[in-house]
């Protein structure tokens, strides 16, 4: 895999290069809620106009389904990726239009295009190789034969879009600095972490974690599982869960994981208490109960006293940790506490520890804690998975061919 670093050693001041970065972040309004994304690009983007290149960058906002749709521009992105990196951003409105030509024809050495949402073009997602191929051809042009493209944006290399997958064909391709290290550190995850390995997962459905959990069992000391997935293992267990959220067609499936871990001998914790809420809503009526004691009208929304220090005393021993979804509904103070006090296990203990995007990562920032101190967080929840799950990731291999 060629990386920025073998592109900077051969020269690019001058030379236009296509960026893909994943700017995908969430939006009030216009007001930007978190710019950890916009961060993340920084390393690349600096690198290559600090050495002279006319950068040119393809990202995408939210999922507009192939048209023009002002609520997923990303005029809130380039003007805040223009106060990071001191220097104006020029937005282009249109994608491979008469614009992003006009505009990416008249930028200067070290400086930085971004071109309007790619989703807004809707050949960048489509099923049809020879539609992408002709999107991926038109952003191959606006950087001419003299260019290159760096792949930067982790969140999108399980996705094989036009921007990600096809450009890298037509152009000289290289690994950006975030990709690369996402990668490695991943790869520190897949090959042979130093043990005890243990996994947190959360979030709210355990179907959008059923082949990581398969690949993890058989890679893992300890799985814990707590949000809103654990009620689905519990209810496998056979306790009731009230109006927690339960997903019935998975019980077979979360008994089969129940079975393989006791198989294995990988310790999987479930929560032993729950913060029982009458209703979903952040000033709910509220009370801890054990997990064999849910009311029938009550739903859990966080994990409980008991759970929150059985899941730290879990994690005090660990070297090698990976954290993926919230406790609870982090987003609702009353029941942010699970979610915290996991991550503040995390940091107590001695482990490697990678976050892996998403809900945990803005979880992280939403709660004030201090990400330096995870040795990883990752930009891309659903590429992190995937990549545990053991998949191919299309931007990845591409990359590598």
């Amino acid at each position: 895999m060629k990386t920025l670093d073998d592109l900077l050693s051969d020269g690019v001041r001058g030379r236009r290069v296509l960026v893909r970065a994943d700017l995908n972040v969430p939006l009030d309004g216009t007001t930007i809620t978190d710019d950890g994304r916009v961060r993340a690009s920084l390393p690349t983007l600096k690198a290559l106009t600090e050495a002279g290149a006319r950068v040119v960058v393809a990202a995408h906002l939210g999922r507009p389904k192939g048209e023009h749709d002002a609520r997923y521009s990303l005029g809130p992105v380039a003007a805040r990726l223009g106060e990071l990196l001191g220097a104006p951003v020029t937005l282009a409105s249109d994608v491979v239009g008469s614009s992003a030509r006009t505009t990416v024809g008249a930028q200067d050495e070290g400086s930085v295009v971004l071109l309007e949402n790619v989703r807004f073009d809707p050949r960048e997602t489509s099923k049809d190789g020879a539609e992408r191929g002709e999107l991926a051809d038109e952003l191959a042009a606006l950087v001419g034969r003299d260019g290159a493209f760096v792949s930067d944006g982790f969140g999108v290399v399980h996705r094989k879009q036009a921007s990600v997958y096809d450009v890298a064909h037509r152009l000289p391709r290289y690994a950006g600095r975030l990709v690369l290290a996402e990668v490695e550190v991943l790869r520190t995850l897949t090959g042979d972490p130093k043990r005890p390995y243990v996994v947190v997962l959360g979030g709210a459905k355990v179907s959008d974690k059923l082949g990581v959990i398969a690949n993890l069992l058989t890679k893992v000391d300890r799985l814990l599982i707590g949000g809103g997935m654990a009620y689905t293992f519990l209810k496998a267990k056979g306790y009731e869960v009230g109006k927690s959220l339960l997903q019935s067609d998975q019980l077979d499936q979360v008994a089969g994981f129940l079975a393989e871990a006791e198989k294995r001998g990988v310790e999987l914790v479930l929560p032993v208490d729950v913060l029982a809420a009458t209703e979903f809503a952040a000033d709910a009526p509220h009370e801890v109960v054990a997990v064999d004691a849910i009311p029938a009208d009550r739903q859990g929304l966080d994990i409980g006293p008991d759970t929150r220090k059985l899941f730290a005393d879990k994690l005090a021993d660990a070297a090698t940790v990976f954290w993926n979804g919230p406790m609870g509904v982090f987003e609702f103070a009353a029941f942010a506490g699970g979610t915290r006090a996991v991550a503040e296990a995390i940091l107590a203990s001695p482990a490697f520890s990678v976050v892996g995007g998403g809900d945990s990562a803005a979880a992280v920032r939403a709660l004030g804690l201090p990400e330096d101190r995870f040795s990883h967080i990752s930009t891309g929840g659903g590429a992190s998975l995937e990549f545990l799950e053991g998949k191919d990731l299309p931007g990845v291999t591409v990359l590598e061919s």
